[in-house]
């Protein structure tokens, strides 16, 4: 899925959270709610974006219906790029729906603005929960309460064209960023227009910023403070904006590309190697059949930075709070969820479901398993999407276009930070 978050600031999620939402804690009502009908609408506020996601929520959908036929589940779709400003202005406004989706790295934000039910009772209750490893609630959990439950996985990865790899000699995947960079110049043929890497420098790009900062050994964030460490992230920077500027075995287009830019030009042979996640296999898959392979992210010279980021679904509200809750604990059954995978690629959050031979079997998966090794959660602390969208991403692309140093762009998004974190 596309990941394009307008953020607000911090100031405005004090003030939200300074208004202050009465009765969102389910603890005190599960004995009575445990015993009602599961009855009555629930809207459902969510951000799918591709063709493949909607034909998976409508598989979900037809199936919760025949569990829960006296649930009318109503769902609404919000541009990505405007979800959180709409979830915050519903908060203030109590306006809120029943249930929405939570991406992990808004969860700060969202439980800071008081915005989320407690689930934790709930959770701990489900006979499902077993099924999840405890790192699945990390991304979900705020002072040791639950928000919410996992729906699936986005695990970070790298498709390469399969053809362009046997042409240049290439017979394997690269595992190292030196192996990538290598691989990337080998691959780019500017005689017939192809470049050796997609890289999105364009709306969604700023994840893939701070994943090459960290795999050059610096944090972002320690103990609530600003933690960048300069000399690390001038490197990191000065390696990935290369790709662009010296080595040019990125489009030139690189500055503006964002997910529609970066998947086409990889489906239609533009490039060869596209950094992205299990989220958009079957689109992939349905363009090129055959002619490509999934791969681990290739290694930094100090980590190997593949996110593993998991898309959860929690109440707002509590009002219909039973059907609420039959709504999000059922995208962690097994049917749903292999419905859902099997119409976009999507990974299970559940071991349960993994271990199905529809994934286990698959070759394509094998790159998957493998980065749920080694990946991290994206870093989640309250003001993260509005300083990686409006203070990292614009001083990268500075970079990209001549506008700015190397070293000027790491001290943008240093004292960035730390205004952020104030």
């Amino acid at each position: 899925m596309p990941s394009e978050p307008k953020s607000i600031n911090r100031r405005s999620f004090l003030k939200v959270a300074a208004l202050g939402v009465a009765g969102l804690t389910l603890s005190s009502r599960l004995p009575a709610l445990a015993q009602a009908k599961v009855a009555g609408k629930v809207n459902y506020w969510h951000h799918f974006t591709s063709d493949s996601e909607f034909k998976g929520l409508e598989e979900v959908m037809a199936l919760f219906a025949k569990k829960y036929p006296d649930v009318q589940l109503v769902q609404e779709n919000i541009p990505n790029a405007d979800f959180m400003a709409k979830f915050t202005a519903a908060v203030a406004a109590d306006t809120r729906p029943d249930t929405t989706m939570v991406a992990a790295e808004r969860v700060a934000d969202m439980v800071g603005m008081n915005g989320l039910v407690d689930l934790t009772d709930r959770v701990n209750k489900w006979d499902l929960k077993k099924f999840f490893p405890d790192n699945r609630w990390d991304g979900i959990t705020v002072n040791g309460k639950i928000y919410g439950v996992p729906a699936f996985t986005f695990v970070d990865w790298m498709y390469y064209n399969l053809d362009h790899f046997k042409e240049a000699g290439i017979d394997k995947p690269p595992t190292t960023f030196a192996e990538f960079q290598d691989a990337a110049v080998k691959l780019t043929n500017p005689s017939k227009g192809r470049y050796g890497f997609g890289m999105r420098g364009g709306g969604g790009g700023q994840g893939y910023i701070v994943d090459v900062i960290e795999a050059f050994g610096s944090p972002i964030v320690v103990d609530g403070k600003a933690a960048i460490d300069k000399a690390k992230a001038v490197d990191a920077i000065k390696w990935y904006s290369e790709l662009f500027t010296k080595l040019k075995v990125v489009p030139p287009s690189a500055p503006n590309d964002s997910y529609r830019q970066i998947m086409e030009a990889f489906e239609t042979g533009q490039t060869s190697m596209v950094w992205h996640h299990t989220g958009s296999l079957a689109e992939v898959q349905g363009r090129l059949n055959d002619k490509f392979m999934t791969a681990v992210k290739p290694a930094g010279p100090v980590a190997n930075v593949s996110r593993i980021s998991y898309l959860y679904n929690g109440l707002m509200k509590t009002d219909n709070a039973d059907a609420g809750w039959a709504w999000v604990s059922f995208w962690g059954e097994n049917d749903p969820t292999i419905a859902f995978l099997e119409k976009t690629g999507y990974f299970p959050a559940s071991e349960a479901v993994a271990k199905d031979p529809r994934i286990a079997d698959n070759k394509l998966y094998a790159a998957a398993l493998e980065a749920l090794k080694v990946g991290r959660l994206p870093p989640s602390f309250i003001g993260y999407p509005d300083w990686s969208q409006n203070v990292a991403l614009p001083a990268f692309q500075k970079v990209l276009v001549g506008d700015m140093t190397v070293e000027k762009a790491v001290d943008e998004m240093i004292s960035g930070l730390e205004k952020a974190l104030k």
